[in-house]
């Protein structure tokens, strides 16, 4: 029998699980670099189709999402998703659960886990952390979620193009040319990139050294959010480094400019399960794409929370 998760079912299960599940999978072996399924880009007349599988652990999940841009004028999503959860031995589909929701919860997740040694280290010296957020959409505000489900937050400021009300997550919301941003970049431990912006939303100099900086909001080769002066002087950390050489603007453009030396980018696998350590005097830019392993290990903990099914913890 196939069950339902709708959005509140998904969310349910919270960031803590979702960090959890993510780090249990790569510390349990998983290798995003080792044959995972890339993801198919469908061009459609008004929009993209998007197709994520993956397969890990007995299971396997495929996740069919679409992109309008032009919805948000129709005042409709511009993202859609559903996803479809199997058992990977008789291939029976168990679940079907609501994918904005899933994707809403696992890509801050995968952002957190990836630094979350940085964080709680930060947060230690500073009782609470400064954050700055580029986009005041659902993965803005999940990415905070999830911060302050594992460090306490201080201050939140979000940005957009044109400022306005002041969301509940937030403390304030200036416009991106406002004179104040630059000097909430510079205070800031973490700054949060979650737009469609096609050109860098922030300038990468004003970062300190240990700022750590969250990029999530592309997923093509030709487009970024950060520019090549901060991805120079950091610490880069990818899901997968065929992922980010293929699909990470942020990543691609840098190398091309010479800025960033490809052979130095570094893994979530590296991190968690290899031992790597990013340094404390760089600044930390985790350059997530979205991969369709992370959809599978959160939506995997999602159905077992609604099934009651007890997850082991590391």
């Amino acid at each position: 029998m196939t069950v339902t998760l709708d959005a509140a079912e998904v969310a349910a299960l919270g960031p803590v699980a979702a960090v959890a599940a993510v780090r249990e999978a790569l510390a349990g072996g998983l290798d995003p670099d080792g044959g995972g399924v890339p993801r198919t880009v469908v061009p459609l007349a008004h929009g993209q189709g998007l197709l994520m599988p993956a397969e890990y652990g007995g299971w396997y999940g495929v996740k069919v999402a679409t992109v309008a841009p032009g919805n948000p004028a129709r005042g409709l999503r511009r993202i859609n998703a559903t996803y479809l959860l199997h058992d990977s031995a008789t291939l029976t589909p168990v679940a079907l659960l609501d994918g904005v929701a899933l994707t809403a919860l696992r890509t801050p997740a995968v952002s957190v886990a990836a630094c979350l040694e940085r964080l709680r280290a930060l947060a230690a010296r500073y009782g609470g952390l400064r954050l700055v957020v580029f986009g005041a959409g659902p993965q803005g505000e999940g990415h905070v979620a999830a911060v302050r489900a594992h460090v306490p937050v201080a201050d939140v400021t979000v940005v957009t193009r044109r400022g306005g009300a002041v969301p509940g997550w937030a403390d304030r919301h200036p416009a991106a040319g406002d004179r104040g941003v630059a000097a909430a970049v510079r205070r800031a431990q973490v700054v949060v990139t979650a737009t469609s912006a096609c050109e860098p939303v922030l300038d990468g100099r004003l970062l300190s050294d240990e700022a750590v900086v969250l990029a999530v909001g592309s997923h093509e080769p030709d487009v970024r959010e950060v520019d090549g002066a901060l991805m120079g002087r950091a610490t880069v950390l990818v899901e997968s480094r065929e992922t980010a050489l293929r699909e990470a603007g942020d990543v691609v453009l840098a190398v091309r400019e010479g800025a960033l030396d490809p052979d130095l980018l570094v893994t979530l696998a590296d991190l968690i399960d290899g031992g790597a350590v990013a340094p404390a005097d760089r600044p930390l830019v985790v350059k997530t794409c979205g991969m369709g392993w992370q959809d599978l290990v959160v939506a995997v903990a999602a159905h077992r929370r609604k099934e009651g099914t007890p997850v082991e913890r590391r």
